[in-house]
């Protein structure tokens, strides 16, 4: 498991950074001359220098430290945005190789990325979870999910009671809902993570339905999941279980003055919402296969995923039942959520569902925050849904999320200011990992290799 560790350890000795030896030197790294990004505020503080030690952030200044460093990288103006959080993640999980497992975690690195929450849970994952947090594997810190709780796995109320218990004690950080829990079992499993002191997020299934979703306590709804079914006026009479691809068969019947309702109501529960919007426009969107594979982060996926994607995709647009004019519509009402959901509801947090249909890790996120952009969010109410929002979600704020005196050491430099082109966020100079640097010739040798693994290997 530590190999690529190793790796990597190597290649941050030889760094091009002033580097002295180690042992003639404190365990403090100096990055000068860079201008940070307030995500809080949404400003930017011009001219500082940040002083590093261990995996947290000693101190900020707009005067230059003398002394002797381990380590002395020149900012040159750059701009200092704290790691970004991908909501939505998923880790793959046994068969899969530890390499493939831990190359994907630096595909999530490469794109900024210094926190994850894995949607889908394994008890691998447990075990990865406390190897990146001590160091041993380098990727972004992990909050894992459950296993799946769903229709076939929890079928009456004491399975769900029981697999909460269970997934509780064996020290997962939330429980994962997804489709088919009828609703007297889901009032069990809620009344179980109640008492057990555990969060559950993901999906609303069609017997629960979004509102008594929202009553019932959810720590996020993921995917608007829901939202449009709950926008169906009561007398057209549908039956729920027809809603197909998140509500896209009640695209038409929706009632978009419903919007304040259910927004408030999300609002009043205290429910995050992560939106995924970049797996709709990628996978449900009439966009042709073949342009997407095109794209040049496809190389870093494997063969067989890529002929799957495929497939899938076209399936999805050759089924009769899907109608291109009627997407336009499914994608204006799912915009205008978004933008109600983050200005009037509890809030937003950034999450592309990665590595889904077309969404690869590292890149799908940046992917959604150009689909955020289009809702009409601005660069700095988006720069919090990835950064700040996520660390108070977790209550962990005092911790990560900003850039602050003794806060994580986990952030990286653009060359650009991303409160006036978000693009910037994609042209990353170097990052920094619990106080580790990673610089950008590293990052790309190491995606260089990822990309010829991928090449020549099935998804084992």
């Amino acid at each position: 498991m530590i190999k690529i560790y190793l790796t990597l350890l190597l290649l941050l000795i030889t760094w091009s950074c002033k580097q002295a030896p180690q042992q003639e030197y404190s365990d403090q790294t100096l990055i000068k001359n860079v201008h940070i990004v307030d995500v809080e505020q949404g400003t930017i503080l011009k001219n500082q220098h940040i002083l590093v030690e261990g995996n947290q952030i000693l101190e900020i200044t707009d005067v230059l430290p003398t002394g002797e460093f381990s380590a002395v990288i020149d900012g040159e103006g750059a701009y200092v945005v704290p790691g970004l959080t991908e909501m939505h993640a998923h880790i793959p999980s046994p068969p899969t190789s530890e390499k493939r497992i831990e190359e994907t975690l630096f595909l999530y690195l490469s794109g900024g990325i210094t926190t994850i929450r894995g949607m889908l849970g394994h008890p691998y994952h447990l075990e990865l979870r406390e190897e990146v947090r001590k160091g041993s594997v380098p990727g972004p810190r992990i909050f894992t999910s459950s296993p799946s709780l769903n229709g076939n796995t929890v079928q009456t109320p004491e399975e769900a009671m029981e697999k909460v218990r269970q997934y509780a004690s064996e020290g997962y950080d939330f429980l994962k809902i997804h489709p088919g829990i009828q609703r007297g079992v889901f009032d069990s499993l809620v009344s179980a993570a109640r008492q057990a002191g555990i969060p559950f997020a993901g999906h609303v299934p069609v017997d629960v339905g979004v509102r008594h979703a929202l009553e019932s306590g959810y720590a996020t709804i993921d995917h608007i999941d829901g939202y449009l079914e709950g926008l169906v006026p009561e007398a057209a009479a549908v039956n729920p279980a027809e809603n197909g691809f998140f509500g896209f068969n009640f695209t038409q019947l929706a009632d978009t003055t419903k919007i304040k309702d259910l927004v408030e109501l999300t609002r009043n529960q205290e429910v995050w919402i992560v939106p995924t919007q970049t797996l709709f426009e990628r996978w449900f969107a009439p966009t042709q296969a073949d342009s997407l594979l095109a794209q040049p982060e496809m190389k870093y996926m494997t063969p067989t995923t890529l002929a799957n994607w495929k497939r899938i995709k076209e399936e999805q647009l050759s089924d009769p039942s899907w109608d291109p004019q009627q997407w336009v519509l499914f994608d204006h009402i799912r915009l205008r959520l978004i933008l109600e959901l983050a200005r009037n509801g509890h809030g937003l947090l950034l999450g592309s569902d990665a590595p889904q249909l077309f969404n690869v890790p590292g890149f799908s996120l940046h992917r959604e925050i150009a689909a955020m952009e289009r809702s009409g969010l601005s660069p700095a109410e988006i720069l919090r849904m990835g950064t700040l929002a996520p660390a108070q979600f977790f209550g962990a704020e005092a911790d990560w999320g900003s850039i602050a005196v003794g806060k994580a050491a986990d952030f990286f430099l653009t060359e650009a200011n991303p409160l006036e082109d978000l693009s910037a966020l994609r042209e990353m100079k170097g990052l920094m990992l619990q106080g580790k640097w990673l610089s950008r010739d590293l990052i790309d040798q190491k995606l260089v290799e990822i990309a010829e693994n991928a090449a020549k290997q099935d998804d084992n």
